[in-house]
């Protein structure tokens, strides 16, 4: 079954909720925090499914993986300063590590639609 928006994918719909499980974890780091670290860590996480439908929204399946292929930089951004977050013990350990591993079962999925879009598309069959 072929996605009819952007919506549809799992990929997407997982991100979104990380996006916003990401903000809400931003309001127990430091007020002092806010213009640096909170503001770099809502942008990236924000950045995944926006590119995902950016790319969705293209004409061709090589700008749509090129989106992807951003959206793959913006969880390899999320999941470092996840980490520094994690290192700097500004956010409950637990809470920080399941955020990563969320993180990374989106850049997995982000990959695999990466390696679809730039495999060859299939040829339709004829009745």
């Amino acid at each position: 079954m072929t996605a009819k928006s952007y919506k549809d994918l799992l990929v997407w719909q997982k991100s979104v909720d990380l996006a916003c499980d990401v903000h809400r974890l931003t309001r127990l780091l430091p007020k002092e925090e806010a213009y640096r670290l909170t503001s770099q860590i809502i942008r990236a996480s924000s950045s995944i499914p926006a590119n995902v439908a950016e790319g969705n929204g293209r004409n061709t399946r090589r700008d749509y993986a090129h989106f992807v292929s951003i959206a793959r930089g913006s969880a390899a951004e999320l999941e470092t300063f996840l980490i520094i977050i994690q290192r700097l013990e500004l956010a409950p350990a637990e809470q920080v590590q399941q955020l990563l591993g969320r993180t990374e079962e989106v850049a997995r999925m982000l990959n695999a639609l990466r390696s679809k879009l730039a495999a060859p598309p299939e040829p339709k069959l004829s009745p």
